[in-house]
C-alpha cells in the first residue's frame, strides 16, 4: 500500500449545495481552476452535488446536470457530469474514482440513458480508466445569444444502463454545456 492510500475509503456525501467558496476550498482560488477558460464558454450550474471530505476540508467534488440533446437524429436527454474537481494535495488517492462513481450511483436513477462530460485532453486518460469513453465525433453545445459552437474540449460518454449501446454518432445539447 502507497503513503497518499488510507486503508478505509472515504465516504462520498450528497451535498446540498456546492458554491463558489466550496469550489475554492477544493481547487483554491485561481482565475481558471478547471483549465478550461481558453475555450471562451458559458457554463451552466450543476443541480446535483457529490462530494468527500477529509479532516473536516472538501477535497473531492462530482456534479450533475441532466441535459436535453440530440444523438444522431434522436432526441433524448443524458446527464452531464462536471465540475470533477480533486484538490491538489489529494491527488492520486482514487478520489477522483469514488466522487465520479457515486455521482454515476445517482445518475442512474434519474433516467437518461447515458452520461457525458467534457474534459481536457490530459484527463481523457484518467476518465477511460474510469469506464468512460471519447467521442470522436463533434459535439454542438449552445452559447448566449443564440450562438451554435463546436465544443473545444474532448467529449467523453458513459452508458448509464447495461442495455444502453455506446454513443458513436454526433451529439448536439440544446443548452449550454454543463
Amino acid at each position: 500500500m502507497s503513503d497518499h492510500r488510507s486503508p478505509v475509503a472515504p465516504d462520498v456525501v450528497r451535498l446540498p449545495q456546492y458554491t463558489k467558496t466550496d469550489q475554492e476550498e477544493i481547487l483554491g482560488s485561481g482565475d481558471d481552476p478547471f483549465g478550461v477558460a481558453s475555450a471562451g464558454l458559458t457554463w451552466l450550474p450543476k443541480e446535483d452535488h457529490f462530494g468527500i471530505r477529509h479532516e473536516g476540508r472538501l477535497v473531492a467534488h462530482a456534479g450533475l446536470l441532466r441535459l436535453p440533446v440530440a444523438i444522431g437524429d434522436t432526441r433524448t436527454e443524458v446527464v452531464g457530469v462536471g465540475g470533477v474537481a480533486v484538490a491538489p494535495d489529494m491527488q492520486g488517492r482514487g478520489l477522483a474514482r469514488l466522487v465520479v462513481a457515486a455521482a454515476l450511483a445517482h445518475a442512474r436513477g434519474m433516467g437518461p440513458r447515458h452520461a457525458l462530460l467534457f474534459c481536457r485532453p490530459p484527463l481523457v486518460a484518467l476518465y477511460r480508466r474510469l469506464g468512460w469513453h471519447l467521442l470522436e465525433k463533434d459535439v454542438l453545445v449552445e452559447q448566449p445569444e443564440g450562438r451554435l459552437v463546436t465544443m473545444p474540449l474532448r467529449t467523453m460518454t458513459t452508458a448509464l444502463h447495461d442495455d444502453a449501446r455506446q454513443v458513436c454518432e454526433s451529439v448536439r445539447l440544446f443548452s449550454l454545456p454543463m
